[in-house]
Protein backbone atom coordinates (compact mmCIF):
# COMPACT_ATOMS: atom_id res chain seq x y z
CA UNK A 1 0.00 0.00 0.00
CA UNK A 2 2.89 2.52 1.18
CA UNK A 3 4.20 1.80 -2.68
CA UNK A 4 0.80 3.10 -4.17
CA UNK A 5 0.14 6.20 -2.30
CA UNK A 6 4.10 7.24 -2.64
CA UNK A 7 4.93 6.35 -6.09
CA UNK A 8 1.32 6.99 -7.69
CA UNK A 9 0.90 10.38 -8.80
CA UNK A 10 -3.12 10.10 -9.08
CA UNK A 11 -3.11 9.23 -5.54
CA UNK A 12 -1.31 12.02 -4.43
CA UNK A 13 -3.02 14.13 -6.08
CA UNK A 14 -6.06 12.83 -4.44
CA UNK A 15 -4.79 13.09 -0.97
CA UNK A 16 -3.26 16.94 -1.49
CA UNK A 17 -7.14 17.72 -1.70
CA UNK A 18 -7.81 16.88 1.43
CA UNK A 19 -4.56 18.34 2.63
CA UNK A 20 -5.88 21.59 1.03
CA UNK A 21 -9.14 21.46 3.37
CA UNK A 22 -7.36 23.24 6.09
CA UNK A 23 -6.01 25.75 4.15
CA UNK A 24 -9.38 26.52 3.45
CA UNK A 25 -10.58 26.84 6.32
CA UNK A 26 -7.81 28.93 7.58
CA UNK A 27 -8.69 31.45 4.69
CA UNK A 28 -12.19 32.34 6.17
CA UNK A 29 -10.34 33.69 9.37
CA UNK A 30 -8.16 35.88 7.25
CA UNK A 31 -9.30 39.29 7.05
CA UNK A 32 -11.18 41.57 4.06
CA UNK A 33 -11.24 40.21 0.73
CA UNK A 34 -8.27 38.48 0.24
CA UNK A 35 -9.67 35.88 2.62
CA UNK A 36 -12.13 35.34 0.12
CA UNK A 37 -9.69 35.18 -3.13
CA UNK A 38 -7.15 33.12 -1.00
CA UNK A 39 -9.91 30.30 -0.24
CA UNK A 40 -10.72 30.77 -3.90
CA UNK A 41 -7.31 29.97 -4.92
CA UNK A 42 -7.34 26.93 -2.57
CA UNK A 43 -10.56 25.59 -4.20
CA UNK A 44 -9.74 25.86 -7.20
CA UNK A 45 -6.22 24.23 -7.05
CA UNK A 46 -8.18 21.22 -5.27
CA UNK A 47 -10.45 21.17 -8.22
CA UNK A 48 -7.78 20.87 -10.28
CA UNK A 49 -5.80 17.70 -8.73
CA UNK A 50 -9.80 16.49 -8.79
CA UNK A 51 -9.43 16.49 -12.76
CA UNK A 52 -6.03 15.48 -13.45
CA UNK A 53 -5.63 12.83 -10.69
CA UNK A 54 -8.56 10.42 -12.81
CA UNK A 55 -7.05 11.54 -16.10
CA UNK A 56 -3.39 10.37 -14.95
CA UNK A 57 -5.15 6.94 -13.47
CA UNK A 58 -6.81 6.73 -16.58
CA UNK A 59 -3.97 7.59 -18.98
CA UNK A 60 -1.03 6.28 -17.63
CA UNK A 61 -2.86 3.28 -16.09
CA UNK A 62 -1.79 4.34 -12.35
CA UNK A 63 -5.40 3.05 -11.25
CA UNK A 64 -5.93 1.62 -7.44
CA UNK A 65 -8.35 0.72 -5.36
CA UNK A 66 -6.92 3.19 -2.82
CA UNK A 67 -7.66 6.03 -5.51
CA UNK A 68 -10.93 4.55 -6.16
CA UNK A 69 -11.49 4.29 -3.06
CA UNK A 70 -9.95 8.22 -1.91
CA UNK A 71 -11.31 9.93 -4.75
CA UNK A 72 -14.82 10.53 -4.17
CA UNK A 73 -14.20 10.88 -0.10
CA UNK A 74 -11.26 13.46 -1.04
CA UNK A 75 -14.80 14.91 -3.05
CA UNK A 76 -16.86 14.77 -0.07
CA UNK A 77 -14.46 16.45 2.26
CA UNK A 78 -13.79 19.14 0.10
CA UNK A 79 -17.42 20.14 -0.94
CA UNK A 80 -18.19 19.61 2.76
CA UNK A 81 -16.16 21.48 4.33
CA UNK A 82 -16.51 24.56 1.98
CA UNK A 83 -20.24 23.95 2.40
CA UNK A 84 -20.04 24.39 6.53
CA UNK A 85 -17.80 26.90 6.44
CA UNK A 86 -19.81 29.25 3.65
CA UNK A 87 -22.45 28.85 5.78
CA UNK A 88 -21.09 29.43 9.21
CA UNK A 89 -19.11 32.59 7.32
CA UNK A 90 -23.35 33.71 6.10
CA UNK A 91 -21.61 33.16 2.46
CA UNK A 92 -24.17 30.94 1.99
CA UNK A 93 -27.33 32.25 3.21
CA UNK A 94 -31.62 32.01 3.48
CA UNK A 95 -32.82 29.22 0.87
CA UNK A 96 -29.36 28.69 -0.45
CA UNK A 97 -28.28 26.31 2.76
CA UNK A 98 -31.53 23.81 1.72
CA UNK A 99 -29.71 23.88 -1.51
CA UNK A 100 -26.31 23.01 1.08
CA UNK A 101 -28.23 20.56 3.17
CA UNK A 102 -29.84 18.48 0.46
CA UNK A 103 -26.40 18.01 -1.27
CA UNK A 104 -24.92 17.00 2.30
CA UNK A 105 -27.77 14.82 3.03
CA UNK A 106 -27.21 13.47 -0.23
CA UNK A 107 -23.00 12.80 0.03
CA UNK A 108 -23.99 10.73 3.32
CA UNK A 109 -26.71 8.85 2.29
CA UNK A 110 -24.81 7.56 -1.07
CA UNK A 111 -21.68 6.90 1.11
CA UNK A 112 -24.07 4.79 3.50
CA UNK A 113 -25.68 2.95 0.79
CA UNK A 114 -22.07 2.23 -0.96
CA UNK A 115 -20.70 0.77 2.29
CA UNK A 116 -23.68 -1.58 2.44
CA UNK A 117 -23.32 -2.47 -0.92
CA UNK A 118 -19.66 -3.22 -0.23
CA UNK A 119 -20.57 -5.90 1.95
CA UNK A 120 -22.93 -7.60 -0.36
CA UNK A 121 -19.81 -7.23 -2.69
CA UNK A 122 -21.66 -5.11 -5.40
CA UNK A 123 -19.98 -1.93 -6.88
CA UNK A 124 -21.81 1.01 -8.02
CA UNK A 125 -19.53 3.03 -10.13
CA UNK A 126 -20.05 6.73 -10.12
CA UNK A 127 -22.45 7.91 -12.97
CA UNK A 128 -21.05 10.29 -15.72
CA UNK A 129 -24.16 12.66 -14.47
CA UNK A 130 -22.80 12.56 -10.66
CA UNK A 131 -19.41 13.41 -12.23
CA UNK A 132 -20.73 16.67 -13.67
CA UNK A 133 -22.72 16.99 -10.67
CA UNK A 134 -19.53 17.09 -8.45
CA UNK A 135 -18.34 19.57 -11.04
CA UNK A 136 -21.20 21.38 -11.04
CA UNK A 137 -20.49 21.66 -7.38
CA UNK A 138 -17.27 22.95 -7.87
CA UNK A 139 -18.13 25.58 -9.87
CA UNK A 140 -20.66 27.08 -7.64
CA UNK A 141 -18.61 26.93 -4.60
CA UNK A 142 -15.91 28.69 -6.40
CA UNK A 143 -18.27 31.54 -7.14
CA UNK A 144 -19.56 31.75 -3.78
CA UNK A 145 -15.76 31.60 -2.48
CA UNK A 146 -15.24 34.75 -3.95
CA UNK A 147 -18.47 36.16 -3.33
CA UNK A 148 -19.06 40.25 -2.72
CA UNK A 149 -15.01 40.26 -3.79
CA UNK A 150 -15.39 39.72 -7.09
CA UNK A 151 -15.70 42.76 -9.57
CA UNK A 152 -19.18 44.42 -9.84
CA UNK A 153 -19.75 43.35 -13.23
CA UNK A 154 -19.54 39.54 -12.35
CA UNK A 155 -22.36 38.71 -10.31
CA UNK A 156 -20.44 35.52 -8.25
CA UNK A 157 -22.93 35.21 -5.37
CA UNK A 158 -26.10 34.87 -7.88
CA UNK A 159 -24.53 32.20 -10.03
CA UNK A 160 -23.01 30.71 -7.61
CA UNK A 161 -26.55 30.38 -5.69
CA UNK A 162 -27.96 29.08 -9.09
CA UNK A 163 -25.13 26.79 -9.56
CA UNK A 164 -25.69 25.00 -5.79
CA UNK A 165 -29.41 24.86 -6.61
CA UNK A 166 -28.72 23.15 -10.19
CA UNK A 167 -26.43 20.92 -8.48
CA UNK A 168 -28.78 20.05 -5.61
CA UNK A 169 -31.46 18.94 -8.10
CA UNK A 170 -28.98 16.90 -10.15
CA UNK A 171 -28.15 15.56 -6.35
CA UNK A 172 -31.26 14.42 -6.07
CA UNK A 173 -31.66 13.00 -9.14
CA UNK A 174 -28.70 10.97 -8.99
CA UNK A 175 -28.99 9.95 -5.22
CA UNK A 176 -32.15 8.46 -6.21
CA UNK A 177 -30.65 6.64 -9.03
CA UNK A 178 -28.27 4.89 -6.82
CA UNK A 179 -30.70 4.39 -4.05
CA UNK A 180 -32.64 2.60 -6.94
CA UNK A 181 -29.94 0.62 -8.09
CA UNK A 182 -29.05 -0.21 -4.47
CA UNK A 183 -32.36 -1.67 -3.64
CA UNK A 184 -32.46 -3.68 -6.25
CA UNK A 185 -29.45 -5.57 -5.15
CA UNK A 186 -30.98 -5.62 -1.60
CA UNK A 187 -34.44 -7.56 -2.88
CA UNK A 188 -32.34 -10.30 -4.43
Amino acid sequence: MYWVLMYNFANLLTFSRILMIPLIVGSFYLDGTKSNWIGFAIFTIAGVTDFFDGYLARKYEMSSALGKFMDPIADKLLIAAALLMMVAFKRIEDLAVIAAVIILCREFAVSGLREFLADLKVSVPVSYLAKWKTTLQMLALGFLLVGEASPDIIPSVMIGNICLWVAALITLYTGYDYLRTGLRHMME
